[in-house]
């Protein structure tokens, strides 16, 4: 008896160890592998992106999903975030007499740096969300599963539409970020700085060029291809149900912030190489 309840003890001490293994020791390790995975999936999709029958139908319903509907918090966000970069250059350039750079800090901040990556890190997290829910349901759901059986590719049924409609998007996106963003830095330092706007326009077009604009838009099919990748990755592996769903959407955004963050200093970093001088 005491030899077979040793034995037992033995099996659940071992299980327990392996559960709190599993739970605290191996949730970090499964991350970084399943980052290091998207650009297998990446590959995947490439190979079949040209392969017919085309997704036209499929990627405009993504591209009016995943862009027209995410117009208003673009909106939102672009035009407050356009006021407060006018509101906190200005008071700045203010302390040294410089008030009357504002703007073309502002639109260079603009267009270089702060529509695309704003539009990469707040749009992409909500497209990411979206796209890692949708997918892990229905991978658990095993629809995934389903649309195999029937011999149709998963890579080409669902993540091409999808990455080509981030692809599509998100430059326009940034576009509209950036006009809003502007509109919303003229009007508010015409009215608290008394900044005329047709001086705040002018000095603007005299600064920002159109390489400037196009280093800056340049990032934002990237940001696509990391959203798109991304969620469709974590999404197309959730397991255990609708817990898994939640978590792996979560994995998702951190994972797309995080990418966005790191390919956007690379970018960076190759367009001054590219251009030296701007």
């Amino acid at each position: 008896m005491s030899a077979v309840w040793g034995a037992s003890r033995g099996a659940n001490d071992l299980a327990s160890r392996q559960h709190l293994a599993q739970r605290f020791g191996g949730r970090s390790p499964s991350f970084s592998v399943r980052l290091a995975k998207r650009p297998l999936l990446l590959a995947n999709t490439l190979r079949v992106v040209a392969r017919r029958p085309l997704e036209v139908s499929a990627t405009l319903v993504q591209i009016e999903r995943l862009g027209v509907a995410s117009l208003p918090i673009v909106f939102v966000t672009s035009v407050v975030m356009g006021m407060v970069m006018a509101t906190q250059f200005a008071f700045g350039l203010q302390k040294f007499g410089g008030m009357e750079y504002t703007s073309r800090v502002v639109a260079l901040s603009f267009a270089q740096e702060i529509a695309p990556t704003f539009v990469g890190i707040i749009v992409a997290s909500r497209i990411g969300a979206g796209i890692a829910a949708e997918l892990g349901s229905m991978a658990v759901t095993e629809q995934l599963d389903a649309i195999r059986a029937l011999g149709a590719d998963p890579h080409k049924k669902l993540v091409v539409p999808r990455l080509v409609a981030c692809i599509v998007v998100m430059p326009i996106l940034a576009g509209v970020s950036l006009a809003l963003g502007f509109v919303a830095a003229m009007l508010i330092t015409d009215i608290e700085f008394a900044i005329p706007a047709r001086f705040f326009v002018s000095s603007a077009l005299q600064s920002v060029t159109l390489l400037d604009y196009v280093s800056g838009m340049m990032k934002a099919p990237v940001f696509g291809v990391i959203t798109a990748i991304g969620a469709c990755h974590f999404g197309m592996r959730t397991r255990s149900g609708t817990a898994g769903v939640g978590e792996n959407t979560t994995l998702a955004v951190v994972a797309i912030a995080i990418t966005t963050l790191v390919a956007d200093f690379m970018l960076t970093k190759l367009g001054f190489l590219i251009w030296p001088v701007r």
